[in-house]
């Protein structure tokens, strides 16, 4: 684009700014990118980060208005149908927005945050997601908060941090192995036996939380009905499709694009293969979570898993009704539906299976 613009005589310059670090300005000791989080954590932590450039002070326009086109009229939002109505209370949109986040995150969540940001049921996180995903909000400015947290006690901010600079080695993973994006990282991995077939009945099921794993089926219904997910959250249900059901990750990160407003494709593809075990992780690739034990520990009052499972309640709550309100007409669910009686897939077969499959490999 830049070349395009100079050859046209125009004046054409480009500013850093959706990541802290520039992919090639972050070595290990050999020369190389890292492919393990930690070393490069302790890479960056002490890295002076600029601040943000501040906003204009004025824009001067231009002698006349080029012809544009109403942005409604565009009808972004026709793909979801009536969905689109239901996700859009659940969106924050906007710098404006996105800056009194992240100060309410500093000011009452961040010291817990360590503690809180595993509990689903909890607004334990910073919530800045989607508005990192668009440039509504500066990494930058949030390394710099979360540093001030940090000096001034925080317990939880570099914790927080730390995530930031986990969105960094999907980004830095991506620039330098770009395979990352839609092929295993892991060589070999080709050879492992996922079922691809997305039009399988068990794929829907998944995808429209009738598992019957109340804590998978109910992260799936918060997306549908939101736009985004707990990320533990995200890694149980990952684990699910991947680990039980043996399905390949492609078909759970497409899915993710197709319903994430915060979707990243740096984030979502290293996120996926982290669970899936095909991507760069130090730890091992047959860690099997369990939904159950997960449930027990991190909503042990199932508050999340009511909040979004209507069917077996004689008076759900409103965010599990707005799933029946989202979804197609032609998957024909009904919170009057009976709630699947068994799992898809049980849990201690599935990781029986799965084990199996991975002692059987042959890379």
């Amino acid at each position: 684009m830049k070349k395009a613009l100079k050859e046209d005589g125009l004046e054409a310059e480009s500013h850093p700014g959706h990541v802290l670090f520039e992919p090639w300005t972050v070595e290990t000791k050999t020369g190389g990118y890292y492919k393990v989080y930690t070393p490069m954590w302790r890479a960056v932590r002490g890295r002076d980060v600029g601040a943000a450039e501040p906003a204009p002070s004025s824009l001067s326009p231009p002698d006349s208005w080029p012809e544009s086109e109403a942005l409604k009229n565009w009808q972004m939002g026709r793909a979801m149908n009536r969905g689109a109505e239901v996700c859009h209370p659940h969106q924050r949109v906007g710098e404006e927005a996105a800056q009194g986040r992240l100060g309410w995150f500093m000011a009452h969540a961040v010291g817990d945050y360590r503690q809180h940001r595993d509990l689903p049921a909890e607004d334990g996180c910073s919530g800045l997601s989607e508005n990192l995903t668009y440039g509504e909000i500066s990494p930058r400015q949030c390394w710099h908060a979360g540093w001030r947290a940090v000096q001034e006690g925080g317990k939880g901010a570099e914790t927080w941090l730390k995530e930031l600079v986990w969105r960094e080695f999907a980004y830095h993973l991506t620039y330098h192995s770009p395979r990352i994006a839609d092929r295993n990282w892991r060589e070999g991995w080709e050879r492992f036996p996922w079922n691809d077939n997305e039009d399988r009945k068990a794929v829907l099921r998944w995808k429209q939380g009738r598992t019957g794993i109340p804590f998978v089926d109910a992260a799936m219904r918060e997306m549908y009905v939101t736009g985004k997910m707990h990320n533990r959250a995200r890694m149980i249900v990952a684990s699910y499709l991947t680990k039980h059901m043996l399905t390949h990750w492609r078909i759970g990160q497409r899915w993710f694009q197709d319903c994430l407003t915060d979707w990243d494709p740096a984030s979502n593809a290293l996120g996926w293969q982290w669970v899936a075990g095909s991507g760069p992780d130090a730890a091992p690739y047959f860690r099997i979570f369990n939904p159950d034990t997960q449930a027990e520990k991190f909503d042990p009052d199932g508050t999340y898993r009511r909040r979004w499972i209507a069917e077996g309640q004689e008076r759900p709550p409103k965010t599990a009704l707005t799933f029946f309100d989202a979804v197609p007409k032609s998957w024909n669910l009904s919170p009057d539906d009976a709630y699947p009686d068994a799992p898809l897939v049980g849990l201690s077969e599935g990781r029986a299976r799965a084990l199996e499959a991975y002692e059987d490999r042959d890379f």
